[in-house]
């Protein structure tokens, strides 16, 4: 619920990013925001989640070492639960949100400001730029910037201007967010989607601008990747659960691919221990194995299409592809039918043993 005891913001850019054993990647990130050129005042607030790799230290020492940083704790270490507590820490009329594992390309905000005093949206967003550092990573980040991989989102590289129905991160006025009540704390994934829902349903414009650029750095290992893809969505799952038509036809492709994959695993034994013989038999297979067939001729094509990389990152591709849309299927199908209950992106573990109440840190 909208809180109606917060002051007026004053003008200017409050960053918020949530933070947990992003030590890889957060000082880069941190880097990219304070080197935002900007004529309103700004300030970072890190929501510092239980890390157990030396990011909270690493985040002390660079608040030690400039004023604009701020620190606050999420012991939760929910994404949603962390935005709010740096939402409500913050100083500023507009809020920025950043990804520890991404970087804002120069000149970002004050483009993202220009937009949206031009469009009066309440939220801005643009393109998602994937990139890596390994050939496993650097295959992600292509399916990532493919529709292939993730469905053909506007963010995803999206080149025409307009209205949106969610943005990356985003640029969001701090009225809006207030009034719409900010982020919901019971969603662990997908909750920039349903925020933005809401602030549709209120009367507000979200916008995409394909000028907006933010490198993005996907998870660095096979096992990570596919936790992170189940419990997404397991949440997207929980989503539709929630809003029902809402949810846009792309988001059942993957959990269809595991039922095809199933009712094949079924029909091979069927097959194999007899129950399922002669013409029927072959309807069958025509029916479930030929969809099967091209999917994995489609994931062949997209390894060895140009720009695919060298040997190491195509042989990744055949592997992520395939464990990208069946982890997340398996867990939209989860989230579906049980829904998402406690579910967590185990791809960035952390213990929860050291909850306290929420406090900033003076710096």
């Amino acid at each position: 619920m909208p809180d109606n005891d917060i002051a007026t913001p004053e003008n200017g850019v409050s960053f918020v990013m949530p933070v947990l054993n992003e030590r890889a990647y957060l000082e880069h990130a941190i880097a990219s925001v304070l080197a935002q050129e900007l004529s309103v005042p700004a300030e970072l607030v890190l929501a510092l989640g239980p890390s157990t790799d030396g990011t909270t230290e690493l985040a002390q020492r660079l608040a030690a070492e400039d004023d604009r940083i701020r620190l606050v704790d999420n012991p939760a270490a929910h994404i949603p639960v962390g935005l709010n507590a740096a939402i409500r820490a913050s100083r500023f009329a507009t809020i920025v949100r950043v990804d520890a594992h991404s970087e804002l390309a120069p000149g970002y905000a004050a483009l993202a400001l220009q937009t949206l005093e031009r469009t009066g949206a309440a939220n801005v967003g643009g393109v998602m730029r994937a990139d890596g550092r390994t050939p496993f990573q650097t295959s992600v980040a292509r399916l990532y910037n493919s529709p292939v991989g993730l469905g053909g989102g506007a963010y995803h590289g999206g080149t025409h201007e307009g209205e949106a129905e969610s943005a990356y991160l985003g640029v969001m006025r701090r009225t809006v967010l207030d009034e719409v009540g900010l982020f919901d704390e019971s969603i662990r994934r997908g909750e920039d989607w349903e925020l933005n829902l809401r602030i549709r349903q209120a009367g507000h414009l979200v916008w995409f601008d394909p000028n907006l650029s933010v490198t993005y750095w996907p998870r660095e290992s096979w096992l990570r990747l596919a936790r992170q893809f189940r419990a997404t969505g397991a949440w997207r799952g929980e989503l539709v659960r929630r809003y029902g038509r809402r949810n846009g036809i792309r988001f059942f492709a993957p959990p269809a691919l595991v039922v095809l994959v199933a009712v094949a695993v079924v029909t091979g034994i069927l097959q194999l221990t007899g129950v399922l013989t002669g013409v029927l038999s072959l309807i069958v297979s025509a029916v479930v194995y030929l969809p099967l067939v091209a999917y994995l001729m489609l994931v062949i094509v997209v390894a060895c299409l140009p720009g695919g990389g060298g040997p190491r990152q195509r042989l990744w591709t055949l592997l992520v592809l395939p464990t990208m849309h069946l982890s997340w299927g398996l867990g939209f199908l989860g989230g579906v039918l049980r829904g998402a209950r406690d579910t967590v992106d185990a791809s960035r573990p952390v213990s929860y043993t050291h909850l306290t109440l929420p406090t900033i840190y003076s710096v």
